[in-house]
């Protein structure tokens, strides 16, 4: 005769430090739900590139992203990925990596702007199949800014503008915002003091077309379940 097999209470205790060191490690979690497994990454703090970023400082690092994201879409037991950001910016070499890794991915995927997608944050937010953004959420969309040594002649300018145009593609290209009207926020002289730039809140970006919907995680988490249970029943 066949006996049920039981987890233990060891089993499931060690199965739960699993996930809470994921979270202090990775800033990640994975969640088993009736449509599939979720995996959750939250990309906080400054965007960290090649360079470590100042001691003390909240930081995501690219080196940890990259092969996680890989690791995410190869995996047979993942089936969507919720990305969570609230974040300043940072290099912009690093945070564009990881938003071309995010939207070249075929599992569904969704993201959700909570405190802040500034600078950077802004093409990491528009990579996910679906947007969101909370009312209270707001994106600074300014030039690119360089710091330390900067040589003052004609090809720096070339070099910055070539980025920017990096980034317009992109955001254009992975969201309904046309590149006329995010040129315009990006070189907008009259709404930050000191600086040149806009910040856009939760309402208006969805008006823009920059990000596709406003809500919290349960509306992103419903999007997500919706995207999966669509994948699932188009499978052969």
């Amino acid at each position: 005769m066949l006996e049920e097999t039981r987890p233990t209470d060891s089993s499931q205790e060690d199965s739960q430090e699993e996930r809470q060191q994921q979270i202090v490690d990775m800033g990640s979690a994975t969640v088993r739900t009736k449509d599939g497994t979720i995996h959750t990454l939250t990309i906080v703090g400054q965007i960290e590139g090649h360079q470590e970023a100042p001691s003390g400082a909240k930081t995501t690092k690219y080196e940890h992203v990259l092969p996680l994201l890989t690791a995410v879409e190869e995996s047979g037991e993942v089936d969507g990925l919720l990305i969570l950001l609230n974040t300043m910016g940072g290099d912009i070499e690093a945070g564009l990596a990881i938003a071309e890794m995010i939207s070249g991915m075929r599992k569904p995927t969704v993201s959700l702007v909570l405190g802040g997608g500034h600078s950077i944050g802004v093409p990491l937010a528009v990579a996910a199949k679906e947007s969101f953004i909370v009312p209270s959420g707001a994106m600074t969309i300014h030039p690119v800014r360089l710091n330390g040594l900067v040589i003052g002649v004609s090809q720096t300018f070339h070099y910055f503008e070539r980025i920017q145009d990096r980034i317009c593609d992109f955001v254009t290209r992975n969201s309904r915002i046309s590149r006329k009207d995010f040129e315009g926020l990006m070189l907008n002289t009259g709404e930050m003091a000191a600086d040149v730039g806009s910040v856009i809140y939760g309402e208006e970006a969805v008006r823009l077309g920059l990000i596709d919907h406003l809500g919290g995680l349960s509306d992103a988490m419903a999007c997500l379940h919706r995207m999966m249970r669509k994948g699932a029943e188009g499978q052969p």
